[in-house]
């Protein structure tokens, strides 16, 4: 008796656990782009997402998630990327969603990327930070990591903290705690913006365009029949940064930012938004 009740505990705390070791085969689906994303190998641990004239290609996590931590490596696109955006975010459905993005738009060669991140709450965003990044994004594959708990955002390169997005709902600023959110990636053309405003245009001569992940890894509170599991003991549901986190982050944002919402006072000419402060 002892032991199937223990049999039972075991079962159900490895289900409420929700802990993800990193498929590609069973834990997202290659939702478009009519066979350009492929997944590499039998463990899936490498897939890659291409574009072409045509047509990009995406792919979302079978799972939603309330809060969670994602995380991947990543190889964009190499040489003249103008035009193309290679991304990882969250996502919720409907007309007044939330999101969390990462966003690499591309350049032409010899450029950096710019690293394009963004919050959005009940479909409204303009909470966008840029970087440079202080490594060719081409070269090799760097980990991207988003952690989305009910206090904080925080996104990391390597491990290394760029940007905290607080939760401020206290001083009336939108916060995604609400709706459930999928993993998505994608690689797509976006030549009207993308690249200086718009003034590059995507090389098609230089197409199909490749970028690759690995390693994708999540670990959240799974949303089903409207409600959430959380993993138990996971340190991301309370995380923040301590004071060398801090440091580091600034040191980030003090060399390789290139853009901040926060410091555009021609675009809030009365004042920056609340969470700025």
């Amino acid at each position: 008796m002892k032991s199937f009740a223990f049999l039972i505990l075991f079962l159900f705390a490895a289900q409420s656990m929700s802990v993800y070791a990193g498929s590609f085969h069973k834990d997202v689906k290659i939702h478009w782009g009519d066979g350009r994303g492929k997944i590499h190998d039998n463990e899936g641990k490498l897939l890659s997402l291409s574009l072409d004239k045509s047509s990009g290609s995406g792919f979302q996590s079978n799972q939603e998630f309330l809060y969670g931590k994602a995380e991947v490596q990543m190889k964009l696109v190499p040489g003249n990327s103008a035009g193309t955006v290679t991304t990882f975010y969250l996502k919720s459905p409907g007309t007044t969603w939330d999101e969390i993005d990462f966003e690499f738009l591309g350049n032409i060669s010899g450029h950096p990327y710019t690293l394009h991140t963004n919050v959005y709450t009940k479909g409204s965003g303009d909470k966008e930070q840029q970087f440079h990044l202080w490594f060719d994004p081409t070269a090799n594959f760097h980990t991207y990591c988003i952690t989305w708990n009910p206090q904080r955002i925080i996104f990391t390169v390597d491990g290394i903290p760029i940007r905290e997005f607080m939760n401020a709902e206290s001083r009336g600023v939108p916060f995604p705690t609400k709706q459930p959110m999928r993993l998505y990636a994608s690689l797509w053309e976006a030549e009207h913006w993308a690249t200086r405003g718009g003034l590059e245009k995507t090389d098609w001569s230089k197409a199909p365009f490749t970028a690759f992940y690995r390693n994708y890894n999540v670990e959240g509170c799974v949303w089903a029949n409207g409600k959430s599991a959380c993993p138990a003991n996971s340190q991301w549901f309370t995380q923040k940064l301590d004071s060398n986190g801090q440091k580091r982050m600034k040191g980030v944002q003090s060399k390789y930012m290139v853009y901040n919402y926060c410091a555009d006072k021609k675009r809030f000419p009365r004042g920056v938004p609340p969470e700025c402060s």
